[in-house]
């Protein structure tokens, strides 16, 4: 299979399993315990229908959005993904510069293996910042001044992950940062032996990020040691509101799932809020954002903006999310298994693909632009 071949979000996963190692794929592909989660992320789409509207003189179509005061033209963005050079050498790079050849938003995160500042000077388009909570304050605060003056757009602060999910995929492969594979995983290694080659004629894997804080050389501090040594477990809606107003700007919690939680997130100040269960990586048996949108909408949908992610495959599950009032929507896998398969060229046609579904989807929907999607155009089942 080539690039060419590639139409949808499995092409793009068959290619990219076939180009990758098999723990480095299984760490995308898989999730938490049983992986149910995962897999209702994506159904929740098929328990609704759409309903479309005819001889209604669609003509020009605009899906531009605007979320936490940046404009998007079109209403799904990049979202912030760790070790991207891992799956290919551009990383990043790639993933920027597509994000804005598509006029849209891209994520860096604190795990990530460009620096935000290298990000944010070769590429215009708006930057989100995804960062931890650390039981050290004073990284807070540094972590925050930094991306301050990189001239980070908007600051993403994860709350769902204060300890990693247990994801098994990894433990039978012993795929860790620093490695240390299982005998298995090593063979699984040696039977793709151009992915390693690419990994040595290219620069050091660095997390930029966090390199003063995350030995990378094997030492006691690897990953897993980041989220059980360095992040604090006890971070409260305290905590937070001082972070938002130190920020004093966009300022996003991801992974919110309740209602309550969104009002308290309001509360704050917070300007978004991105409905996320983390891909179905950290708490299987969650609830899936989809199912969760509406009541989240309209519990503070006049109040903050909010933004979905985990299960986005098709432009039509956008479609249905803007309908239920998302201002917009995010992807990791989405653009991960492109970038995987052919760096830049593959996170390009992924995002060109999904601007085509959405622009089609929009035109049998008889919509012309993004703020005439509502309730009114589901059923669900």
């Amino acid at each position: 299979m080539r690039l060419n071949q590639c139409h949808n979000f499995h092409d793009f996963r068959e290619l990219a399993r076939r180009r990758l190692p098999g723990p480095i794929f299984n760490y995308i592909d898989g999730a938490a315990d049983d992986e149910v989660t995962y897999r209702e992320n994506t159904r929740a789409f098929d328990r609704c229908d759409l309903l479309p509207s005819v001889l209604t003189g669609v003509r020009d179509i605009d899906m531009s959005v605007t979320v936490m005061g940046q404009k998007l033209d079109m209403p799904v963005y990049c979202s912030p993904t760790a070790l991207q050079r891992l799956f290919h050498h551009q990383g990043e790079r790639a993933v920027a510069a597509a994000a804005e050849k598509y006029r849209t938003m891209f994520g860096v995160s604190s795990l990530g293996t460009v620096s935000l500042e290298e990000l944010r000077r070769k590429h215009s388009n708006p930057q989100v910042y995804q960062f931890y909570f650390h039981k050290d304050r004073g990284l807070n605060r540094a972590m925050m001044s930094r991306a301050k003056e990189a001239g980070v757009d908007v600051m993403m602060l994860t709350v769902d992950s204060i300890t990693g999910g247990n994801r098994e995929r990894d433990l039978r492969t012993g795929f860790s940062i620093p490695f240390r594979l299982t005998l298995g995983g090593m063979l699984q290694f040696a039977l793709k032996p151009m992915w390693g080659i690419n990994y040595v004629t290219h620069e050091k894997f660095r997390l930029p990020q966090l390199e003063e804080f995350v030995d990378m050389g094997g030492g006691a501090s690897s990953i897993g040691g980041y989220f059980t040594e360095m992040l604090d477990p006890s971070m409260n809606w305290d905590d937070v509101a001082e972070m938002v107003q130190e920020w004093n700007g966009q300022f996003c919690l991801k992974g919110i799932m309740t209602a309550d939680d969104a009002r308290r997130a309001a509360d704050i100040g917070c300007t978004g809020i991105v409905l996320s269960n983390h891909g179905g990586r950290q708490l299987d048996g969650s609830r899936t954002p989809f199912d969760q949108l509406k009541e989240v909408v309209d519990a503070v949908g006049d109040r903050l903006d909010v933004i979905m992610d985990s299960g986005i495959q098709r432009g039509t599950h956008v479609l249905k999310a803007l309908s239920l009032g998302a201002k917009a929507v995010g992807g990791g896998r989405l653009y991960l298994y492109p970038l995987a398969a052919a760096g830049q060229a593959g996170v390009e046609r992924a995002l060109g693909l999904m601007r085509a579904e959405i622009e089609r989807g929009m035109r049998l929907m008889g919509v012309t632009s993004v703020s005439q999607l509502s309730p009114d155009n589901l059923r669900f089942r």
